[in-house]
Formats: structure tokens, C-alpha cells, sequence
């Protein structure tokens, strides 16, 4: 789940277009992310979430887990 997460957040911030719309975090982040607000957090992190769920799954079915 976290490795989904992990991968979600890095495709959401190439992908979003245009991102820093919302509140800002209230943590100190690094010039790179600087534009990537609330918003673009809960975005990712739920679509980091279906994913993880989805492989959880999958693989569960499978017999890998």
C-alpha cells in the first residue's frame, strides 16, 4: 500500500496541470514540491489507495499473498 501511494504521488505531480490552487501543507516542503498543496495530497493519496487496493487484491487472488 505504501509503495502505491508512493508511486500515485509521483505520477500526480507530472500530471496534474495545475497544481497550487488550494491551501498550501502545513509542513516545511522542499522547492521542488512546492506547489503541491492539500489538494493535490488528497488526490494522489486516494487514487494511491485504489491502486493498493486493487493490487492487494489481485495478488491475493493470485496466490502471491
Amino acid at each position: 500500500m505504501i509503495l502505491a501511494n508512493l508511486f500515485a504521488v509521483a505520477i500526480g505531480y507530472r500530471a496534474i496541470q495545475n497544481p497550487g490552487k488550494g491551501p498550501s501543507l502545513p509542513v516545511g516542503m522542499p522547492p521542488v514540491l512546492k506547489k503541491f498543496g492539500i489538494p493535490e495530497l488528497l488526490g494522489t493519496l486516494s487514487f494511491g489507495h485504489l491502486l493498493g487496493t486493487g493490487l492487494i487484491l489481485g495478488l491475493s487472488n493470485a496466490g502471491v499473498l
